[in-house]
């Protein structure tokens, strides 16, 4: 594949992924529905390509078995953390605060498996971190819940790369739809499990909720299968590129189909952060070269 070529894809893919915090906001139904939900239909259309590759089950060990588990419960949590500060604060807001992911994923990498890193990954942390305060304190003006719903986006953060760090261990010995199959259907049961012991209901929704549900498990799984598809022509650190425009994208769809307005501090927090993961992910990609040429 040509590198022009690459751009529709990638772009579409970007746009698919977007939608995922307008389907949030569209709903009435708790954080906790719409995830379960999510990871139950994503789980079921990747069942036809399951059953084609069912033969990699056999490679997954015990161990590998109880990692994808603790994965699955860090991304049910992720979708539960970041749903739910989609219910508290702005689109703009809590996905700027989800492109934080690569710094968090850098300190993750640090703190338990003692990865170095440079001063300048440091100084691109030091920056995206004080947009990320900006943000908090643009919406501190709105109000507290707004405040408490960026904390939840940013654990969201955490959880996510929890889920990453942990599976990245199994995700060597099977392929990529194995390893998506697994985790979402042991996230679906951990959602489950959670819903029934509070007593949160599970059916009794509306035509137009069912569609959102639905519209949330197929839109951003197709982002998901292009950007591996893509895989195949490009570096992982150019697909990682697309987090950045995920929140630019979502924020220009909640402020034309939503009416959400766009504070000064979140203009700015949020340009610091994009600015500090670009320049961030622009220094993997020249390390990651440089190893590959050494």
């Amino acid at each position: 594949m040509e590198k022009r070529s690459i751009g529709l894809p990638l772009f579409i893919a970007i746009v698919a992924i977007s939608f995922s915090a307008i389907f949030v906001k569209w709903s009435d139904a708790p954080a906790s529905i719409l995830s379960m939900y999510r990871m139950i239909l994503a789980s079921l259309f990747l069942l036809p390509i399951v059953w084609i590759k069912r033969v990699e089950f056999g490679r997954i060990q015990t161990k590998d078995w109880l990692l994808l588990l603790v994965s699955g419960l860090f991304l049910a949590l992720h979708f539960v953390l970041w749903f739910g500060s989609l219910k508290l604060t702005t689109v703009a807001s809590s996905t700027i605060i989800l492109a934080l992911q690569p710094l968090v994923s850098l300190a993750g990498g640090f703190l338990l498996f003692r990865e170095r890193t440079t001063l300048a990954a440091l100084a691109t942390m030091a920056i995206a971190i004080i947009g990320a305060v900006m943000i908090g304190w643009g919406d501190f003006g709105l109000s507290r819940q707004a405040i408490f719903g960026d904390l939840l986006s940013f654990l969201s953060v955490i959880a996510v790369v929890a889920y990453l760090l942990i599976g990245q261990q199994a995700v060597r010995k099977v392929s990529h739809w194995i390893y998506s199959f697994c985790v979402f259907f042991f996230a679906s049961l951990f959602l489950l499990a959670y819903n029934a012991s509070t007593a949160i209901p599970m059916t009794g929704y509306s035509k137009r909720e069912w569609g959102i549900f639905l519209l949330l498990a197929i839109v951003p799984t197709v982002a998901h299968v292009i950007n591996n598809w893509l895989m195949n022509y490009v570096n992982a650190t150019t697909i990682s590129m697309s987090i950045l425009g995920e929140p630019v994208g979502a924020t220009l769809l909640a402020v034309l189909l939503l009416g959400e307005k766009l504070t000064g501090w979140q203009i700015a927090g949020g340009v610091l952060i994009l600015i500090g993961v670009f320049f961030f992910l622009i220094k993997q990609r020249s390390s990651e070269n440089k190893k590959s040429e050494s």
